[in-house]
């Protein structure tokens, strides 16, 4: 007999989702799940025995998988991205605020992050919700940003001109392809919730569209802060077989590197979402 989910809202986003175990979901809990993924914007779980074949599985039943361009990928497994650090690396990845995927023009749905291995103390990850915080803007803000679209690109992270792919040498590569380049609105109506959401973040939003970027700064250094806000964001402390499934486009995340001389060892699957529209 199928037990019923257990879904805890964890404040300002997410929800800590029990009695379920992925290996084995049936029509009636996804269906719970799917409810749950549009109103919460991330979902958590823990305690998961989730093989790469089982990941891959759970992963299908929500879109198409999209097989990631610069990460090194789980061997003989090219749909699962590998986010490591060890403990001799410095620099992790997806150290600050950031949504993944948004330099696409169809960006991706969301990502699942299963924990293999964790530091006994750190290794966090901040979520945002990023719906919440445009509900929170001011009327006059909300009026002006509905009228604007952003450029965003991979080529100033990925590309082989930065630096990042050098500090992160053998975790990232492939930076000849990185030529994406989007229009995205600044606010645009969720997919699944039918909610305003805003639509930008500092590692790949550019400028907004027909402005400068001196002319961007000062806003989308405004939007940034403001959608980092406590009252917008939730730190989700990872254990092993703990996975994290967040909606790119309704929430940011950050992972926390202060785990120095410890590894950290995660599986990420990505799936493929919708052309995105404005309000």
């Amino acid at each position: 007999m199928t037990q019923d989910i257990q879904i805890k809202s964890t404040g300002p986003v997410g929800a800590l989702v029990a009695n379920v175990d992925l290996n084995d979901v049936s029509d009636t809990q996804m269906q719970t799940l799917q409810s749950a993924f549009a109103e919460h914007g991330v979902l958590f779980f823990r305690d998961q025995n989730l093989s790469p074949e089982a990941h891959l599985g759970f992963a299908r039943r929500w879109g198409e998988i999209n097989v990631n361009r610069f990460f090194a990928h789980v061997d003989g497994h090219p749909e699962i991205a590998e986010v490591a650090k060890e403990p001799d690396q410095e620099f992790n990845i997806g150290g600050n605020w950031h949504t993944d995927h948004s330099y696409d023009q169809i960006p991706a749905l969301g990502s699942m992050l299963l924990a293999h291995e964790v530091p006994d103390v750190g290794g966090d990850t901040l979520f945002a919700n990023c719906s919440k915080a445009y509900d929170s803007l001011s009327e006059g803000m909300k009026a002006t940003l509905s009228t604007l679209r952003a450029v965003h690109s991979s080529r100033h992270v990925f590309g082989n001109a930065t630096g990042y792919l050098d500090a992160l040498k053998g975790r990232l590569g492939n930076g000849d392809a990185a030529t994406q380049d989007a229009v995205h609105p600044v606010i645009v109506k969720h997919p699944l919730s039918g909610r305003p959401t805003l639509y930008v973040n500092a590692a790949f939003t550019l400028r907004f569209e027909g402005w400068t970027d001196q002319e961007s700064k000062p806003l989308l250094d405004y939007l940034y802060a403001h959608i980092g806000r406590p009252e917008h964001s939730y730190r989700f402390q990872w254990g092993k077989g703990s996975l994290a499934f967040w909606d790119n486009r309704a929430t940011w995340h950050w992972a926390l590197n202060d785990y120095h001389g410890h590894r950290r060892l995660m599986h990420r699957v990505t799936i493929e979402g919708e052309v995105l529209g404005g309000i």
